[in-house]
């Protein structure tokens, strides 16, 4: 096929490019602006945009379809193009759908844990030599690439986010892969600038739940009582399996699973991990992999890039990074560090960086989530604020919607910085939480303090 990707700079885009590329398929691609590793990926390959921006002329009458990134406007001069010549344009899971319709659809969705929960079930699958193909939403450590494409396997493996198809579908992607078998890991309200009440934002998992095929299968996280209330409701005939936290212990700052066959020592720590991988089980013994099978694998799996990761650590001290930034996934984080090492002090600095974040109604969800930490920080900047265009927040409207009096509130990177250098950083735990990356905070430099 010939193919043409508008955003194609874009993290899903530009592999969903490149595995297609692999397959001997023609693709071109536009995008206005192109960031590392995405850019170097396409260089390598050939398909990097010699100039960025966006040619009409690009469009033309021979493509068999256009791919359309999120990133991509209404006013897209390419895009009006493909609509005036009357091209067949898809979304990126639109598309992906396309490419898996002969195959067993696996799709693990949730407010949390999706990144977590893909990564253990393709670790599992890869540690046993099953090939199968997937889709992640994320860079995952150990794991190549974040697509695979082939012709010959049965399951595809997709993580399925609630974010906009495209801007000429608003639908969120993951009602548009129509699953064989589905994971749902709770739901935590979220994207206040896409889903505006909690009650609308629930009402996509009901989409989802109702989009799985008939016959299908549902994985699910029964201890979420309004996911276990959606799923009862439910009239879709498909076969439900509902799922709770296993039984675990922490012993001299290691995670250990009681199982049928006995203990077994974990890489991964955290209530919310221990559910991620009850929920992953499930899936992966659908997907014919027994129990114990199961257990072996993962008594090797070293947690998803970004997620609860350690990047540093010295005879005392450690700093984890992660990427929570929600207010559910703010509390588990915390609350997981602190439980693995109850004798260390916990330092939490949390960035609000996202929309949601920022949103000065929105921001008192995160009430008390972080209680578990002994200090606890707020980075936020006014340049992000002004740049999405909201309104401004103070820092005591912050420390009154996190009910926490000695909380501490900050806007520059570099007053952070000090702040961290100034503290007592010996028999501690400095836990990073966001989406961005604190204005370029400078982690080498961080580590230097310990």
């Amino acid at each position: 096929m010939k193919l043409h990707f508008i955003a194609i700079g874009g993290s899903a885009m530009h592999s969903l490019a490149l595995a297609l590329h692999k397959k001997k398929n023609t693709i071109t691609g536009s995008d206005d602006a192109i960031y590392e590793p995405s850019r170097s990926a396409l260089k390598k390959q050939g398909l990097l945009p010699q100039t960025l921006g966006w040619f009409p002329e690009k469009i033309t009458t021979d493509l068999n379809a256009v791919i359309l990134g999120m990133h991509a406007k209404k006013d897209n001069p390419e895009l009006k193009k493909a609509l005036e010549l009357g091209l067949k344009i898809y979304s990126y899971p639109e598309f992906l759908f396309e490419l898996s319709k002969e195959k067993t659809r696996v799709v693990i969705g949730g407010s949390h844990g999706k990144t977590t929960i893909t990564a253990m079930i393709l670790h599992v699958m890869q540690y046993h030599e099953k090939e199968i193909d997937y889709m992640l939403g994320a860079p995952v450590g150990g794991i190549e690439k974040t697509i695979n494409l082939s012709d010959e396997n049965d399951f595809i493996l997709i993580e399925g986010d609630e974010y906009p198809a495209s801007v000429l579908d608003l639908r969120p992607k993951f009602h548009l892969y129509q699953p064989n078998i589905a994971l749902l890991s709770g739901i935590s309200w979220d994207h206040i600038n896409v889903f505006p009440t909690f009650e609308n934002y629930v009402e996509q998992f009901q989409f989802f739940i109702n989009s799985i095929v008939k016959g299908g299968i549902l994985v699910y996280n029964e201890e979420d009582e309004t996911l276990k209330s959606l799923v009862e409701r439910t009239e879709n005939q498909i076969r439900k399996h509902g799922y709770t936290s296993p039984t675990y212990h922490i012993s001299n700052g290691e995670t250990i699973l009681e199982t049928s066959e006995g203990d077994m020592p974990l890489e991964i720590f955290g209530r919310h991990n221990m559910s991620n991988l009850a929920g992953a089980k499930w899936i992966c013994q659908h997907m014919g992999i027994d129990e114990d099978d199961f257990y072996e694998a993962m008594m090797e799996f070293e947690g998803a890039r970004r997620r609860l990761e350690k990047v540093y650590e010295n005879q005392t001290s450690m700093i984890f990074k992660d990427f929570a930034h929600s207010p559910s996934k703010v509390k588990a984080s915390t609350q997981a560090v602190k439980e693995q090492y109850p004798s260390k002090k916990l330092i939490a600095c949390l960035e609000l960086h996202t929309y949601s974040s920022l949103n000065s109604e929105f921001i008192k969800q995160y009430k008390n989530t972080l209680d578990a930490a002994d200090e606890a920080i707020i980075f936020y900047s006014p340049e992000a604020i002004a740049k999405k265009q909201m309104q401004a927040i103070s820092a005591e409207h912050i420390q009154l919607s996190f009910n926490k009096p000695d909380l501490e509130v900050i806007s520059e990177t570099s007053v952070l910085s000090n702040l961290l250098r100034s503290k007592d950083l010996n028999n501690s735990v400095l836990l990073l939480m966001s989406s961005g990356t604190f204005g370029n905070l400078d982690l080498e430099e961080v580590k230097t303090f310990f």
